[in-house]
């Protein structure tokens, strides 16, 4: 079925269900949600048209509705959660503009008597899904309801519910302070803090990870989460979050181990016991080696956790060691398969996800990219660069090659992931620039082709975007080309005394009016970095004859005029503007107009199609133009229903606040009397750790006699270790044959094509020859006929004489005034090698003389072709002449 009629069938059965909510109407309904999530229409349905925004503010209604049946409101949430799941684009408009988490808010807050519920939980495990790596907006409906519900459930008998309460907390804590602060003022929070503490004994990993990054986010800190993470028991928690991270089976858990080691590496405490761990090189040559999982989002987590610890200087060094730097052979100290023995293997499995395909996951390329600028950043202040130049070589074959400009064929989501892994490849690029010996490896194996192609497609792709409708995506990619645009050229500026026609592109790209745009707009931006990059472009570009500054200055008053105009216009509008934003994203940018126009524009459309009716046009088209606007107005009547439940939330956080300031004033004595029972806890721990260390010692006997073994395995592993050396030994010979038979192959296809066309120029002589022999008997034959014009050429011989000298003299002339240009040219050179910004003003006026020499070569070259033309006449005349003069002598003599 089409995917336009599929989605009008299923306006019609959701308008059919909201007028009559009969079983027949229902399972209508469902029967037309099975057929959308059959199809793959989530591109369609999240395109911001009309109609799929109808049927989503349709099914988000019905699902809402406390009336509707469990089963029906389970589809719809199977059928958006589906959608959310495959496509990033679908998640980010659901969460944002069809407040699809307040929807799932409200369902829990209406089954909350019965949380056994089997759409309970399938809602809480949509919300964990949705909800992960993504802000929560707090004025979203039966937030503070779901935090309620989520906070008296995570003690539940059944551990599916907990689960699912702990990992929905986690993401609605992280990185949210107002829900933190909701959180913190609530009468239960002590009971709340004792669960999660009591969790962290729980034998589900899973469980302990998800506690762990609540308490880190409410209480790291306050003095109980300083008490929990201090220097006696966070030995421990890195300890499992390294585990998890190696050993874990699970993605889920995984993801939530890394992401709550680096929000604790934003803390300087936390992150200096880290630098103080005793296990840490062994931990991070497990966590390298889990680069070479064959599962793009594990690689992409555990590159996400190696650049956040590459923000502390200490664990930055020890990566780049670690990577860059080929250690000795050693034992790795874990059995886990998949992670091997040689500490090269790190820096392949990057240059792996570096090269990934553009159409696979955008984290893994994109992370790989921002770890080795991080890498080689530190190689380059701590000099390893000397180290780990056999591995740049390698890196910048495959690096360079991403430089290249993708199919047009292949769709503008391609392209747009080229420009985003484009600019993060220059980014690297420029980072190599900081080193003397690595700039020029760079400058050996980037080409100016590459870099003009890529501005090219940069500058066209952009202009593209400008010219089609303005979106918000258009403008972001928009502004995305121009900062790539503007890197690359910082890059060009880097090599272009080092590359031949490097300076040439450069200077001739920065001539072209479209590169004002970027320049522009990194001029008007409001990052630091950006400006200071159009400023040194801008150095480079101002002295030159034919850059647009003119445009460029009228770009720059537009973009300010634009930007103030922004500004008032977010003066003007109503707070309330700002908390229904989300209605105007999920349409085209024509619905975002205030809503006084709309009202008008509607009423005057309303009142033209009465008038239409009571003149009884008959327009067959009537009836549906009357469709779709009575399903604008409902749309309109919804997003009023919709704007009235945001105001009254709004009201709502306002009371929220103020009792908030009312409950601070008891916060400290209800924090000392808990200051008091985690003393007392504090002493349990004590009393366990007494016992543990009789354990701990138990395990160094057993670390004692592993030692030994460890032993063997490092001297087995020596001797494998020489027959790897000379495996390499007899490949590197077996290359080198295999070079030189590729050689001879080549030269023997060489010989074998130059025979072929030396016996075909040798048939096409043969039967050229035969040719001309004809030809030469035309000729006799033609030359008793030409005897008899000789005398009337002769008089023309004379003047066409005339008329060569006087040739010959211009030539002559002219060869003259062409020595003294190339006297001038080559004082001109002498004189350019002086200083470098007077050879920059005389290439201009060097490059004018070339063109006025190469049209004094173009009209001499005319007059040769003229002159050789009557030197062939002349010949000819005298060869006439002199054969008609033996003639005659013959005629004399036998007379």
């Amino acid at each position: 079925m089409d995917v336009s009629t599929c989605l009008k069938s299923l306006l019609l059965a959701i308008r059919q269900y909201r007028n009559n909510r009969s079983a027949l109407n229902s399972s209508q309904l469902q029967k037309h949600i099975e057929d959308v999530s059959g199809l793959k229409c989530g591109g369609v349905l999240f395109s911001g048209q009309v109609l799929p925004s109808e049927c989503l503010s349709g099914l988000m209604e019905v699902a809402g509705d406390p009336n509707t049946s469990h089963a029906l409101t389970g589809s719809i949430i199977s059928l958006l959660a589906q959608f959310a799941a495959s496509d990033g684009e679908a998640r980010e408009a659901l969460h944002s503009s069809y407040n699809f988490t307040g929807t799932l808010a409200s369902i829990i807050h209406c089954n909350r008597s019965t949380p056994e519920e089997p759409l309970v939980l399938q809602c809480l495990n949509v919300l964990q899904r949705l909800t992960y790596s993504v802000r929560t907006q707090h004025c979203a409906s039966h937030i503070h309801e779901l935090i309620s519900f989520l906070m008296q459930h995570v003690q539940s008998s059944n551990d599916d519910i907990v689960k699912a309460c702990l990992g929905l907390m986690a993401n609605l804590c992280r990185h949210d302070i107002s829900v933190q602060s909701h959180i913190k003022s609530q009468s239960n929070v002590k009971a709340f803090y004792r669960a999660l503490i009591n969790f962290l004994c729980h034998n589900c990993l899973t469980v302990v990870v998800f506690a762990l990054s609540i308490l880190s986010s409410l209480t790291l800190n306050e003095e109980v989460g300083q008490k929990l993470f201090n220097a006696k028991n966070i030995h421990q928690t890195f300890q499992l979050i390294f585990n998890i991270t190696v050993n874990g089976d699970g993605t889920l858990t995984r993801n939530y181990a890394v992401d709550l080691l680096v929000d604790l590496l934003k803390n300087p405490k936390i992150a200096d016991y880290l630098t103080k761990y005793k296990h840490l090189s062994v931990c991070l040559s497990e966590v390298l080696g889990l680069l070479h999982n064959k599962h793009p989002d594990t690689a992409s987590k555990v590159m996400e956790l190696l650049v956040s610890m590459c923000s502390v200087p200490v664990l930055r060094k020890l990566i780049c060691e670690s990577v860059l730097r080929p250690p000795a052979p050693r034992l790795q100290p874990a059995t886990r398969k998949g992670v091997q023995a040689r500490g090269s293997e790190p820096s392949l499995a990057l240059i792996h996800w570096v090269t990934s395909p553009l159409d696979g996951p955008e984290q893994c390329y994109m992370q790989a990219l921002s770890l080795l600028a991080e890498l080689f950043e530190e190689a380059i202040d701590s000099s390893l660069c000397s180290s780990a130049q056999s591995f740049v070589e390698l890196l910048l074959q495959e690096v360079l090659v991403l430089l290249q400009s993708p199919d047009s064929t292949e769709g503008e989501q391609l392209l747009k992931k080229h420009c985003l892994r484009a600019g993060r490849v220059v980014d690297f690029l420029l980072v190599l620039c900081g080193d003397d010996a690595l700039r020029m490896l760079v400058s050996q194996r980037l080409s100016p082709e590459v870099c003009v192609s890529q501005v090219e497609l940069l500058l066209s792709y952009s202009q593209d975007l400008s010219g089609s409708t303005c979106t918000t995506s258009n403008y972001q990619l928009s502004q995305v080309c121009s900062k790539v645009v503007l890197k690359t050229l910082e890059l060009m500026s880097h090599f272009k005394q080092q590359m031949p026609d490097m300076e040439a592109s450069f200077y001739r790209i920065l001539q072209d009016q479209r590169i004002v745009t970027p320049i522009s707009l990194a001029m008007t931006s409001n990052c630091r970095e950006h400006v200071q990059v159009a400023l040194r472009i801008l150095l480079e570009a101002a002295p030159l004859p034919d850059f647009p500054s003119v445009i460029l200055g009228d770009s720059i008053a537009a973009n300010n005029a634009y930007c103030q105009k922004e500004s008032e216009l977010s003066i003007r509008s109503s707070p309330a503007s700002e908390d229904v934003s989300f209605v105007g994203k999920s349409f085209p940018m024509m619905h975002a107009e205030p809503s006084g126009s709309a009202c008008q524009s509607i009423d005057s459309l309303i009142e033209k199609l009465q008038n239409g009716v009571e003149e009884k046009v008959k327009d067959v088209h009537m009836s549906e133009i009357i469709d779709v606007y009575e399903q604008k107005l409902s749309a309109l009547a919804c997003k009023e229903s919709r704007l009235q439940d945001l105001l009254e939330a709004k009201a709502l956080a306002l009371s929220q606040a103020d009792r908030l300031i009312a409950q601070y004033r008891c916060q400290r004595a209800q924090a000392e009397a808990e200051a008091r029972k985690l003393a007392s806890l504090l002493k349990d721990t004590e009393r366990k750790k007494e016992g543990l260390q009789a354990e701990l010692n138990d395990h160094l006997l057993e670390v004692e006699r592993l030692k030994s073994d460890s032993q063997q395995l490092l001297e087995h592993n020596g001797r494998l270790q020489e027959v790897a050396d000379q495996h390499q030994e007899l490949k590197g010979t077996y290359n080198q044959l295999l070079s030189r038979y590729d050689k001879s192959e080549g030269m023997l296809k060489e010989l074998q094509a130059a025979h072929i066309s030396l016996t075909q120029q040798a048939e096409g002589l043969r039967k050229s020859n035969e040719g001309l022999k004809l030809q030469q008997e035309r000729t006799l034959a033609e030359m008793a006929e030409k005897e008899q014009q000789i005398k009337c050429l002769k008089t023309d011989v004379l003047e066409k004489e005339r008329n060569i000298t006087g040739l010959e003299n211009n030539v002559r002339r002219q060869e003259e005034q062409i020595h003294e240009m190339e006297e001038n040219i080559s004082i001109l050179r002498k004189e350019l090698n002086k200083t470098e910004q007077a050879r920059k003003d005389t290439s201009i006026k060097a490059s004018s003389l070339e063109l006025q020499k190469s049209q004094l070569e173009a009209k001499l070259e005319k007059m040769e072709e003229e002159l050789s033309k009557h030197t062939q006449m002349i010949a000819m005349i005298h060869s006439l002449s002199s054969g008609k003069l033996k003639g005659d002598a013959t005629a004399n003599l036998s007379l």
